[in-house]
Protein backbone atom coordinates (compact mmCIF):
# COMPACT_ATOMS: atom_id res chain seq x y z
CA UNK A 1 0.00 0.00 0.00
CA UNK A 2 1.17 3.78 -0.55
CA UNK A 3 2.95 4.87 2.39
CA UNK A 4 1.43 7.96 4.15
CA UNK A 5 2.90 11.56 4.27
CA UNK A 6 5.31 11.19 1.01
CA UNK A 7 4.86 12.60 -2.35
CA UNK A 8 5.64 11.20 -5.57
CA UNK A 9 8.81 12.89 -6.01
CA UNK A 10 9.61 11.09 -2.66
CA UNK A 11 8.51 8.03 -3.68
CA UNK A 12 9.93 8.13 -6.94
CA UNK A 13 13.21 8.87 -5.45
CA UNK A 14 13.20 6.28 -3.21
CA UNK A 15 12.13 4.15 -6.25
CA UNK A 16 15.07 4.95 -8.31
CA UNK A 17 17.48 4.36 -5.44
CA UNK A 18 15.92 0.96 -5.26
CA UNK A 19 15.92 0.11 -8.84
CA UNK A 20 19.89 1.38 -8.84
CA UNK A 21 20.64 -1.42 -5.88
CA UNK A 22 18.74 -4.11 -7.95
CA UNK A 23 20.42 -3.08 -10.82
CA UNK A 24 24.07 -3.68 -8.99
CA UNK A 25 22.92 -7.09 -7.70
CA UNK A 26 21.43 -8.21 -11.11
CA UNK A 27 24.72 -7.07 -12.70
CA UNK A 28 27.31 -8.78 -10.54
CA UNK A 29 25.01 -11.78 -10.66
CA UNK A 30 24.84 -11.72 -14.16
CA UNK A 31 28.51 -10.78 -15.27
CA UNK A 32 29.42 -14.41 -15.11
CA UNK A 33 26.08 -15.99 -16.31
CA UNK A 34 24.88 -14.18 -18.83
CA UNK A 35 27.41 -11.79 -19.25
CA UNK A 36 30.17 -14.27 -20.85
CA UNK A 37 29.86 -17.31 -23.05
CA UNK A 38 32.39 -20.27 -23.22
CA UNK A 39 33.82 -21.15 -27.00
CA UNK A 40 35.17 -24.46 -27.72
CA UNK A 41 38.11 -23.43 -30.03
CA UNK A 42 41.03 -24.78 -31.57
CA UNK A 43 43.20 -23.01 -28.87
CA UNK A 44 40.96 -24.81 -25.84
CA UNK A 45 38.26 -23.07 -24.01
CA UNK A 46 37.73 -19.02 -24.37
CA UNK A 47 35.14 -16.60 -23.30
CA UNK A 48 33.02 -15.09 -25.26
CA UNK A 49 31.42 -11.43 -23.76
CA UNK A 50 27.62 -10.83 -24.26
CA UNK A 51 27.38 -7.33 -23.34
CA UNK A 52 24.19 -6.62 -24.88
CA UNK A 53 22.28 -10.14 -23.31
CA UNK A 54 23.84 -8.50 -19.75
CA UNK A 55 22.93 -5.02 -20.38
CA UNK A 56 19.30 -6.64 -21.03
CA UNK A 57 19.08 -8.48 -18.26
CA UNK A 58 20.24 -5.21 -16.00
CA UNK A 59 18.13 -2.90 -17.96
CA UNK A 60 14.69 -5.49 -16.94
CA UNK A 61 15.68 -6.21 -13.53
CA UNK A 62 15.86 -2.20 -12.78
CA UNK A 63 12.77 -1.20 -14.60
CA UNK A 64 11.10 -3.66 -12.86
CA UNK A 65 12.13 -2.52 -9.71
CA UNK A 66 10.69 1.19 -10.48
CA UNK A 67 7.63 -0.03 -11.82
CA UNK A 68 6.88 -2.46 -8.82
CA UNK A 69 8.06 0.46 -6.27
CA UNK A 70 6.01 2.90 -8.07
CA UNK A 71 2.74 1.31 -9.02
CA UNK A 72 2.52 -1.75 -7.09
CA UNK A 73 4.48 -2.25 -3.49
CA UNK A 74 4.18 1.50 -2.44
CA UNK A 75 1.53 2.52 -4.72
CA UNK A 76 -1.84 3.69 -2.95
CA UNK A 77 -3.78 1.64 -5.61
CA UNK A 78 -1.78 -0.88 -6.55
CA UNK A 79 -1.99 -1.55 -10.04
CA UNK A 80 -1.90 -5.65 -9.89
CA UNK A 81 -5.47 -5.09 -7.53
CA UNK A 82 -7.83 -5.40 -10.67
CA UNK A 83 -5.87 -8.83 -12.08
CA UNK A 84 -5.85 -9.88 -8.52
CA UNK A 85 -9.67 -9.63 -8.25
CA UNK A 86 -9.92 -11.56 -11.72
CA UNK A 87 -9.43 -15.08 -9.47
CA UNK A 88 -11.73 -14.03 -6.25
CA UNK A 89 -15.12 -12.84 -6.06
CA UNK A 90 -14.39 -9.38 -5.35
CA UNK A 91 -16.70 -6.79 -6.55
CA UNK A 92 -14.64 -4.81 -9.51
CA UNK A 93 -14.82 -0.86 -8.80
CA UNK A 94 -14.61 1.91 -11.47
CA UNK A 95 -10.63 1.87 -11.06
CA UNK A 96 -10.64 -1.91 -11.43
CA UNK A 97 -12.74 -1.66 -14.77
CA UNK A 98 -10.67 1.35 -16.51
CA UNK A 99 -7.23 -0.56 -16.14
CA UNK A 100 -8.66 -4.21 -17.24
CA UNK A 101 -10.17 -2.46 -20.05
CA UNK A 102 -7.16 -0.18 -20.78
CA UNK A 103 -5.11 -3.71 -20.61
CA UNK A 104 -6.90 -5.13 -23.00
CA UNK A 105 -6.97 -2.59 -25.12
CA UNK A 106 -3.24 -2.13 -25.18
CA UNK A 107 -2.71 -5.45 -25.46
CA UNK A 108 -5.15 -5.85 -28.83
CA UNK A 109 -3.19 -2.99 -30.16
CA UNK A 110 0.22 -4.59 -29.62
CA UNK A 111 -0.86 -7.92 -31.09
CA UNK A 112 -2.10 -5.86 -34.45
CA UNK A 113 1.05 -4.07 -34.37
CA UNK A 114 2.93 -7.29 -34.37
CA UNK A 115 1.08 -9.34 -36.98
CA UNK A 116 1.20 -6.87 -39.44
CA UNK A 117 4.98 -5.63 -38.66
CA UNK A 118 5.66 -9.27 -38.74
CA UNK A 119 7.34 -8.60 -34.72
CA UNK A 120 6.62 -11.82 -33.24
CA UNK A 121 7.35 -10.57 -29.64
CA UNK A 122 4.85 -8.34 -29.84
CA UNK A 123 2.78 -11.33 -30.89
CA UNK A 124 3.61 -13.23 -28.00
CA UNK A 125 2.90 -10.06 -25.55
CA UNK A 126 -0.22 -9.69 -26.58
CA UNK A 127 -1.44 -12.68 -26.93
CA UNK A 128 -0.33 -14.15 -23.18
CA UNK A 129 -1.96 -10.28 -21.64
CA UNK A 130 -5.20 -11.07 -23.89
CA UNK A 131 -5.39 -15.05 -23.08
CA UNK A 132 -4.85 -13.73 -19.21
CA UNK A 133 -7.56 -11.85 -19.15
CA UNK A 134 -9.72 -13.77 -20.78
CA UNK A 135 -8.83 -16.99 -18.76
CA UNK A 136 -10.25 -14.71 -15.63
CA UNK A 137 -12.48 -13.74 -17.18
CA UNK A 138 -14.39 -16.94 -18.02
CA UNK A 139 -13.07 -18.31 -14.19
CA UNK A 140 -15.43 -14.61 -12.71
CA UNK A 141 -18.62 -15.88 -14.93
CA UNK A 142 -18.43 -19.49 -14.39
CA UNK A 143 -18.41 -19.00 -10.63
CA UNK A 144 -20.86 -16.26 -10.60
CA UNK A 145 -23.37 -18.64 -12.55
CA UNK A 146 -22.68 -21.69 -10.24
CA UNK A 147 -20.84 -20.37 -6.86
CA UNK A 148 -21.59 -23.19 -4.95
CA UNK A 149 -20.20 -26.12 -7.56
CA UNK A 150 -17.44 -28.48 -6.63
CA UNK A 151 -14.56 -27.21 -8.57
CA UNK A 152 -11.74 -29.10 -6.74
CA UNK A 153 -13.70 -32.15 -7.59
CA UNK A 154 -14.62 -31.61 -11.39
CA UNK A 155 -11.08 -30.57 -11.90
CA UNK A 156 -9.60 -33.60 -10.58
CA UNK A 157 -12.05 -36.23 -11.65
CA UNK A 158 -11.61 -33.96 -15.56
CA UNK A 159 -7.32 -33.83 -14.90
CA UNK A 160 -8.13 -38.22 -13.77
CA UNK A 161 -10.33 -38.67 -16.87
CA UNK A 162 -7.75 -36.55 -19.48
CA UNK A 163 -5.22 -38.96 -18.09
CA UNK A 164 -6.59 -42.08 -19.08
CA UNK A 165 -8.25 -41.40 -22.15
CA UNK A 166 -5.51 -39.40 -23.40
CA UNK A 167 -3.31 -42.12 -24.83
CA UNK A 168 -5.61 -44.29 -26.11
CA UNK A 169 -7.80 -41.13 -27.86
CA UNK A 170 -4.73 -39.68 -29.36
CA UNK A 171 -3.20 -43.15 -30.96
CA UNK A 172 -7.17 -43.68 -32.29
CA UNK A 173 -7.38 -40.45 -34.12
CA UNK A 174 -4.26 -40.68 -35.41
CA UNK A 175 -4.64 -43.91 -37.03
CA UNK A 176 -8.22 -42.68 -38.36
CA UNK A 177 -7.69 -39.27 -39.31
CA UNK A 178 -3.70 -38.69 -39.94
CA UNK A 179 -3.44 -35.53 -38.74
CA UNK A 180 0.17 -35.66 -37.58
CA UNK A 181 0.47 -35.93 -34.24
CA UNK A 182 3.76 -36.61 -32.39
CA UNK A 183 2.63 -39.16 -30.45
CA UNK A 184 6.06 -40.24 -29.40
CA UNK A 185 7.31 -36.99 -27.97
CA UNK A 186 3.84 -36.07 -26.43
CA UNK A 187 3.91 -40.16 -24.89
CA UNK A 188 7.31 -39.27 -23.14
CA UNK A 189 6.60 -36.31 -21.78
CA UNK A 190 3.62 -37.32 -19.99
CA UNK A 191 5.38 -40.46 -18.91
CA UNK A 192 8.21 -38.24 -17.61
CA UNK A 193 5.63 -35.73 -15.67
CA UNK A 194 3.66 -38.75 -14.52
CA UNK A 195 7.49 -40.08 -13.19
CA UNK A 196 7.67 -36.38 -11.02
CA UNK A 197 4.39 -36.41 -10.30
CA UNK A 198 5.18 -40.19 -8.15
CA UNK A 199 8.37 -38.99 -7.05
CA UNK A 200 6.33 -35.87 -5.74
CA UNK A 201 3.89 -37.50 -4.11
CA UNK A 202 6.24 -39.74 -2.39
CA UNK A 203 8.30 -36.83 -0.87
CA UNK A 204 5.27 -35.00 -0.15
CA UNK A 205 4.62 -37.64 2.95
CA UNK A 206 7.97 -37.09 4.39
CA UNK A 207 8.55 -33.33 3.90
CA UNK A 208 4.84 -31.98 3.30
CA UNK A 209 3.06 -34.27 6.17
CA UNK A 210 5.84 -35.75 8.80
CA UNK A 211 7.54 -32.12 8.02
CA UNK A 212 10.84 -34.07 8.11
CA UNK A 213 13.41 -31.82 5.23
CA UNK A 214 14.40 -34.34 3.44
CA UNK A 215 17.02 -32.87 0.42
CA UNK A 216 18.25 -36.65 -0.66
CA UNK A 217 15.48 -38.71 -1.94
CA UNK A 218 16.98 -39.11 -5.12
CA UNK A 219 18.88 -41.77 -3.51
CA UNK A 220 15.64 -44.10 -3.11
CA UNK A 221 15.11 -43.28 -6.86
CA UNK A 222 18.13 -44.70 -7.47
CA UNK A 223 18.27 -47.31 -5.14
CA UNK A 224 15.47 -48.59 -6.96
CA UNK A 225 16.72 -48.07 -10.70
CA UNK A 226 19.93 -50.06 -9.47
CA UNK A 227 18.25 -53.17 -7.44
CA UNK A 228 15.85 -53.89 -10.78
CA UNK A 229 18.78 -53.28 -12.98
CA UNK A 230 21.05 -55.55 -10.87
CA UNK A 231 18.79 -58.45 -10.15
CA UNK A 232 17.85 -58.36 -14.08
CA UNK A 233 21.38 -58.72 -15.24
CA UNK A 234 22.36 -61.33 -12.96
CA UNK A 235 19.63 -63.34 -12.19
CA UNK A 236 17.34 -62.25 -15.23
CA UNK A 237 14.34 -61.29 -13.51
CA UNK A 238 11.69 -59.21 -15.30
CA UNK A 239 10.28 -56.39 -14.50
CA UNK A 240 6.62 -57.21 -12.36
CA UNK A 241 8.97 -59.74 -9.80
CA UNK A 242 11.66 -56.87 -9.55
CA UNK A 243 8.96 -54.13 -8.67
CA UNK A 244 7.91 -55.08 -5.38
CA UNK A 245 11.86 -56.09 -4.34
CA UNK A 246 12.62 -52.36 -5.51
CA UNK A 247 10.49 -51.05 -3.12
CA UNK A 248 11.18 -52.82 -0.36
CA UNK A 249 14.94 -52.52 -0.46
CA UNK A 250 14.29 -48.33 -1.02
CA UNK A 251 12.02 -48.75 2.56
CA UNK A 252 14.77 -50.33 4.20
CA UNK A 253 17.23 -47.86 3.07
CA UNK A 254 14.78 -45.26 4.54
CA UNK A 255 14.63 -46.64 7.84
CA UNK A 256 18.52 -47.20 7.54
CA UNK A 257 18.50 -43.34 6.50
CA UNK A 258 15.76 -42.53 9.32
CA UNK A 259 17.74 -44.21 12.61
CA UNK A 260 20.85 -41.45 12.48
CA UNK A 261 18.68 -38.80 12.09
CA UNK A 262 15.94 -39.53 14.60
CA UNK A 263 17.35 -36.46 16.89
CA UNK A 264 17.63 -34.17 14.34
CA UNK A 265 15.84 -31.50 12.87
CA UNK A 266 15.14 -28.58 10.46
CA UNK A 267 18.69 -27.60 8.74
CA UNK A 268 20.73 -30.42 10.31
CA UNK A 269 18.21 -33.15 8.93
CA UNK A 270 18.39 -31.24 5.52
CA UNK A 271 22.17 -31.52 5.35
CA UNK A 272 22.55 -35.01 6.55
CA UNK A 273 20.02 -36.38 4.10
CA UNK A 274 21.69 -34.21 1.26
CA UNK A 275 24.93 -36.09 2.64
CA UNK A 276 23.49 -39.59 1.92
CA UNK A 277 22.03 -38.90 -1.43
CA UNK A 278 25.30 -38.02 -2.22
CA UNK A 279 26.71 -40.94 -0.50
CA UNK A 280 24.67 -43.06 -2.32
CA UNK A 281 25.26 -41.52 -5.71
CA UNK A 282 29.45 -41.77 -5.16
CA UNK A 283 29.10 -45.55 -4.12
CA UNK A 284 27.06 -45.78 -7.18
CA UNK A 285 30.01 -44.33 -9.30
CA UNK A 286 33.22 -46.17 -7.66
CA UNK A 287 31.93 -49.37 -6.84
CA UNK A 288 32.35 -50.57 -10.35
CA UNK A 289 32.71 -54.63 -10.06
CA UNK A 290 28.53 -53.86 -8.84
CA UNK A 291 27.37 -51.59 -10.40
CA UNK A 292 29.70 -50.96 -13.27
CA UNK A 293 30.84 -47.85 -12.27
CA UNK A 294 29.98 -44.68 -14.52
CA UNK A 295 29.76 -46.65 -17.43
CA UNK A 296 26.44 -47.96 -16.47
CA UNK A 297 24.06 -51.04 -16.77
CA UNK A 298 22.06 -51.36 -19.69
CA UNK A 299 19.67 -54.35 -21.22
CA UNK A 300 17.25 -53.93 -18.87
CA UNK A 301 14.01 -55.46 -19.63
CA UNK A 302 11.00 -53.68 -20.62
CA UNK A 303 7.65 -55.12 -18.82
CA UNK A 304 5.40 -57.29 -20.15
CA UNK A 305 1.86 -57.80 -20.51
CA UNK A 306 0.86 -60.58 -18.93
CA UNK A 307 4.46 -62.28 -20.32
CA UNK A 308 3.37 -60.53 -23.67
CA UNK A 309 6.47 -59.18 -24.67
CA UNK A 310 5.86 -55.45 -27.09
CA UNK A 311 8.34 -56.68 -29.65
CA UNK A 312 7.92 -56.94 -33.68
CA UNK A 313 9.23 -60.64 -33.78
CA UNK A 314 8.66 -63.71 -31.40
CA UNK A 315 6.55 -66.99 -30.84
CA UNK A 316 4.19 -64.90 -29.24
CA UNK A 317 4.02 -61.40 -28.96
CA UNK A 318 1.34 -58.68 -27.73
CA UNK A 319 0.44 -57.96 -31.24
CA UNK A 320 0.61 -61.44 -32.61
CA UNK A 321 -1.49 -62.74 -29.70
CA UNK A 322 -4.43 -60.01 -30.55
CA UNK A 323 -4.01 -60.31 -33.83
CA UNK A 324 -2.99 -56.57 -34.35
CA UNK A 325 -0.78 -55.26 -36.59
CA UNK A 326 2.87 -54.66 -34.42
CA UNK A 327 2.93 -51.01 -34.09
CA UNK A 328 6.36 -49.42 -31.77
CA UNK A 329 3.71 -46.81 -29.86
CA UNK A 330 1.61 -49.88 -28.48
CA UNK A 331 4.78 -50.52 -26.00
CA UNK A 332 4.84 -46.73 -25.01
CA UNK A 333 1.66 -46.46 -24.35
CA UNK A 334 1.37 -50.01 -21.92
CA UNK A 335 4.59 -47.39 -20.09
CA UNK A 336 2.39 -44.60 -19.97
CA UNK A 337 -0.14 -46.59 -18.34
CA UNK A 338 1.98 -48.60 -15.81
CA UNK A 339 3.25 -45.21 -14.83
CA UNK A 340 -0.22 -44.09 -14.44
CA UNK A 341 -1.24 -46.84 -12.24
CA UNK A 342 1.69 -46.71 -9.69
CA UNK A 343 1.11 -42.61 -9.41
CA UNK A 344 -2.87 -43.58 -8.70
CA UNK A 345 -1.58 -46.27 -6.40
CA UNK A 346 1.02 -44.00 -4.40
CA UNK A 347 -2.20 -41.13 -4.51
CA UNK A 348 -4.51 -43.65 -2.79
CA UNK A 349 -2.13 -45.14 -0.22
CA UNK A 350 -1.20 -41.40 0.86
CA UNK A 351 -4.91 -40.30 1.26
CA UNK A 352 -5.53 -43.45 3.07
CA UNK A 353 -2.85 -43.00 5.32
CA UNK A 354 -3.69 -39.53 6.32
CA UNK A 355 -6.67 -40.57 7.50
CA UNK A 356 -5.32 -43.42 9.83
CA UNK A 357 -3.51 -42.95 13.06
CA UNK A 358 -0.14 -42.86 11.18
CA UNK A 359 -1.39 -40.37 9.41
CA UNK A 360 -2.51 -37.72 12.16
CA UNK A 361 1.23 -38.81 14.38
CA UNK A 362 2.93 -37.57 10.86
CA UNK A 363 0.89 -34.62 10.93
CA UNK A 364 0.98 -33.51 14.61
CA UNK A 365 4.59 -34.38 14.28
CA UNK A 366 5.18 -31.74 11.76
CA UNK A 367 3.12 -28.98 13.83
CA UNK A 368 4.90 -29.32 17.06
CA UNK A 369 7.31 -32.37 17.95
CA UNK A 370 7.48 -32.06 21.52
CA UNK A 371 3.79 -31.70 21.78
CA UNK A 372 3.60 -35.12 19.84
CA UNK A 373 5.66 -36.64 22.24
CA UNK A 374 3.81 -35.09 25.45
CA UNK A 375 0.73 -37.15 23.97
CA UNK A 376 2.46 -40.30 23.72
CA UNK A 377 2.80 -40.35 20.36
CA UNK A 378 5.89 -43.18 19.33
CA UNK A 379 8.16 -40.23 16.79
CA UNK A 380 11.09 -42.61 16.57
CA UNK A 381 8.31 -44.88 14.77
CA UNK A 382 6.60 -42.07 13.30
CA UNK A 383 9.91 -40.75 12.01
CA UNK A 384 11.12 -44.07 10.42
CA UNK A 385 7.42 -44.92 8.88
CA UNK A 386 7.62 -41.81 7.35
CA UNK A 387 11.17 -41.93 5.98
CA UNK A 388 10.76 -45.77 4.97
CA UNK A 389 6.73 -44.65 2.76
CA UNK A 390 8.11 -42.25 1.03
CA UNK A 391 11.16 -44.30 -0.14
CA UNK A 392 9.04 -47.12 -0.99
CA UNK A 393 7.17 -45.03 -3.11
CA UNK A 394 10.54 -43.34 -4.83
CA UNK A 395 12.36 -47.00 -5.01
CA UNK A 396 8.95 -47.89 -7.23
CA UNK A 397 9.94 -44.98 -9.65
CA UNK A 398 13.06 -45.79 -10.04
CA UNK A 399 12.78 -49.52 -11.02
CA UNK A 400 10.24 -47.89 -13.48
CA UNK A 401 12.57 -45.03 -14.78
CA UNK A 402 15.01 -48.31 -15.01
CA UNK A 403 13.01 -50.35 -17.30
CA UNK A 404 11.71 -47.05 -19.41
CA UNK A 405 15.21 -45.84 -20.13
CA UNK A 406 16.52 -49.49 -20.19
CA UNK A 407 20.11 -48.42 -19.24
CA UNK A 408 20.80 -46.15 -15.70
CA UNK A 409 24.26 -44.73 -14.26
CA UNK A 410 25.29 -42.59 -11.59
CA UNK A 411 24.64 -39.43 -13.74
CA UNK A 412 20.68 -39.76 -13.84
CA UNK A 413 20.38 -39.34 -9.74
CA UNK A 414 22.27 -36.35 -8.93
CA UNK A 415 21.13 -33.44 -6.43
CA UNK A 416 19.55 -31.69 -8.91
CA UNK A 417 16.82 -34.22 -9.23
CA UNK A 418 16.58 -34.15 -5.58
CA UNK A 419 15.94 -29.95 -5.84
CA UNK A 420 13.41 -30.45 -8.73
CA UNK A 421 11.26 -33.23 -7.02
CA UNK A 422 11.21 -30.87 -3.59
CA UNK A 423 10.69 -28.11 -5.68
CA UNK A 424 7.22 -29.58 -6.78
CA UNK A 425 6.16 -30.25 -3.41
CA UNK A 426 7.03 -26.81 -2.11
CA UNK A 427 5.89 -24.41 -5.46
CA UNK A 428 2.50 -27.49 -5.40
CA UNK A 429 1.67 -27.26 -1.52
CA UNK A 430 3.17 -28.76 1.06
CA UNK A 431 0.65 -31.83 1.99
CA UNK A 432 -1.19 -30.86 -1.25
CA UNK A 433 -2.08 -33.79 -3.65
CA UNK A 434 -3.21 -31.74 -6.35
CA UNK A 435 -0.88 -28.71 -6.11
CA UNK A 436 1.85 -31.45 -6.62
CA UNK A 437 0.47 -32.87 -9.63
CA UNK A 438 0.21 -29.30 -10.91
CA UNK A 439 3.48 -28.21 -10.30
CA UNK A 440 4.99 -31.28 -11.80
CA UNK A 441 2.83 -30.45 -14.78
CA UNK A 442 4.00 -27.09 -15.03
CA UNK A 443 7.63 -27.28 -13.82
CA UNK A 444 8.64 -30.44 -16.00
CA UNK A 445 6.23 -30.68 -18.70
CA UNK A 446 6.32 -27.08 -19.26
CA UNK A 447 9.62 -26.76 -19.31
CA UNK A 448 10.87 -29.98 -20.93
CA UNK A 449 8.21 -28.36 -23.96
CA UNK A 450 10.94 -26.02 -24.24
CA UNK A 451 13.24 -28.03 -25.34
CA UNK A 452 11.42 -28.53 -28.79
CA UNK A 453 9.36 -24.60 -29.30
CA UNK A 454 11.29 -23.54 -32.85
CA UNK A 455 8.90 -20.28 -32.14
CA UNK A 456 11.34 -19.29 -29.29
CA UNK A 457 14.19 -18.79 -32.15
CA UNK A 458 12.17 -16.44 -34.11
CA UNK A 459 11.74 -14.33 -31.10
CA UNK A 460 15.19 -14.26 -29.77
CA UNK A 461 17.47 -15.35 -32.76
CA UNK A 462 18.52 -18.63 -34.57
CA UNK A 463 21.32 -19.14 -31.58
CA UNK A 464 19.18 -19.14 -29.02
CA UNK A 465 18.82 -22.49 -27.33
CA UNK A 466 15.80 -22.63 -24.91
CA UNK A 467 17.58 -25.67 -23.52
CA UNK A 468 20.32 -23.25 -21.94
CA UNK A 469 18.21 -21.33 -20.25
CA UNK A 470 15.74 -23.90 -19.20
CA UNK A 471 16.79 -23.78 -15.26
CA UNK A 472 17.23 -20.24 -15.27
CA UNK A 473 13.19 -19.58 -16.32
CA UNK A 474 13.13 -22.56 -13.68
CA UNK A 475 14.35 -20.38 -11.02
CA UNK A 476 12.74 -16.97 -12.21
CA UNK A 477 9.26 -19.30 -11.75
CA UNK A 478 9.72 -20.66 -8.19
CA UNK A 479 10.86 -17.31 -7.11
CA UNK A 480 7.17 -15.45 -8.42
CA UNK A 481 5.59 -18.40 -7.17
CA UNK A 482 7.04 -17.76 -3.67
CA UNK A 483 6.25 -14.08 -4.32
CA UNK A 484 3.20 -14.14 -5.13
CA UNK A 485 1.73 -17.53 -3.36
CA UNK A 486 3.86 -18.43 -0.70
CA UNK A 487 1.65 -21.46 0.84
CA UNK A 488 2.39 -23.18 -2.86
CA UNK A 489 -0.05 -23.30 -5.96
CA UNK A 490 -2.62 -24.79 -4.08
CA UNK A 491 -2.72 -22.83 -0.59
CA UNK A 492 -5.76 -24.30 1.17
CA UNK A 493 -6.09 -27.36 3.50
CA UNK A 494 -8.44 -29.96 3.59
CA UNK A 495 -8.58 -31.43 7.69
CA UNK A 496 -8.01 -34.69 8.28
CA UNK A 497 -10.63 -35.64 10.72
CA UNK A 498 -13.99 -33.41 10.64
CA UNK A 499 -16.71 -34.21 13.13
CA UNK A 500 -19.84 -32.87 10.37
CA UNK A 501 -18.90 -31.27 7.51
CA UNK A 502 -14.87 -30.66 6.29
CA UNK A 503 -14.13 -26.62 5.37
CA UNK A 504 -11.24 -25.88 3.41
CA UNK A 505 -8.43 -24.20 5.60
CA UNK A 506 -7.69 -21.18 3.52
CA UNK A 507 -4.20 -20.41 2.62
CA UNK A 508 -4.84 -16.56 4.61
CA UNK A 509 -5.42 -18.47 7.96
CA UNK A 510 -2.07 -21.17 7.43
CA UNK A 511 0.99 -19.62 8.19
CA UNK A 512 4.35 -20.92 7.51
CA UNK A 513 4.87 -24.14 8.88
CA UNK A 514 1.29 -24.47 10.13
CA UNK A 515 -1.77 -26.30 9.03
Amino acid sequence: MGETGKSFGQRLQAAIGDALIGGIIAFLLFSLLLGERTVDSVTGLTLKPRPMLLAIAVGIVVAGRLLLSLFVWHAEYPITTPFAKLFTRERFDRRDLIVLCSTAGAAALILIVGSIAGAPVLVLIGTLVLGFLFGGALRRTIVFFFPDLPYARIFTIGGILFAVLFPICSYLIEKAFHPGLPLRYLLDLSILVLTYVMLGWGLNIVVGLAGLLDLGYVAFYAVGAYVFALLAMHFGLGFWMCLPIAGAAAALWGITLGFPVLRLRGDYLAIVTLAFGEIVRIVLLNWTNVTNGPNGISGIPKPTFFGLPFTAAGPVTFASFFNLKYDPLQGIIFLYYVILGLAFITNLVTLRLRRLPIGRAWEAMREDEIACRSLGINTTVTKLTAFATGALFGGLAGCFFATRQGFVSPESFTFIESAIILAIVVLGGMGSQLGVAIAALVMVGGFEALRHTDWLQDIFGSEFDPALYRMLLFGVAMVAIMVWRPRGIVGTRSPTIVLDKAHAISKDLVREGRA
